[in-house]
């Protein structure tokens, strides 16, 4: 297992969700710190808490955005270079996942109480897998 999903994972055991997990494995790469990385990733887990785009696909354009993101308002080479970048990423893990959204990927919705009742364990099958795809993503991507 290589250095940086590791470090992912470790993150996400150790308690913080998905997106903080895939951004704190960049961010000191790229300049952020990493307890400011962890609250601004902090509402994005289980899919912005609704099951929609799953945490680690969000960490990973947070990452995209370190790299690529328009700083300046009359950068449009940025802008278009991180859009395009953001897709290319998208489109691979919705290739290799099938999905991006969290309640998919998980086969429940995780405001669902009952739900989850009935899938204990769930999220610790399927996160660390979207995590590691995420992260693996991003280097095969040249971060």
């Amino acid at each position: 297992m290589n250095e940086k999903v590791q470090k992912a994972l470790g993150l996400h055991s150790s308690g913080f969700n998905c997106c903080q997990a895939v951004i704190g494995a960049f961010c000191g790469q790229y300049g952020m710190d990493e307890l400011l990385a962890m609250k601004l990733a902090s509402g994005f887990g289980g899919g912005l808490r609704c099951g929609e785009v799953c945490g680690a696909v969000s960490g990973a354009v947070m990452v995209v955005g370190l790299r690529y993101g328009q700083c300046a308002a009359t950068d449009q080479e940025s802008k278009k270079r991180c859009y395009e970048v953001t897709s290319a990423f998208m489109e691979e893990f919705l290739k290799r996942k099938g999905t991006v959204r969290c309640r998919d990927l998980l086969g429940y919705d995780i405001r669902d109480t009952e739900a989850r009742t009935r899938f204990p364990g769930r999220q610790k099958e399927v996160c660390p897998n979207a995590i590691e795809t995420a992260v693996l993503i991003l280097e095969e991507m040249g971060f």
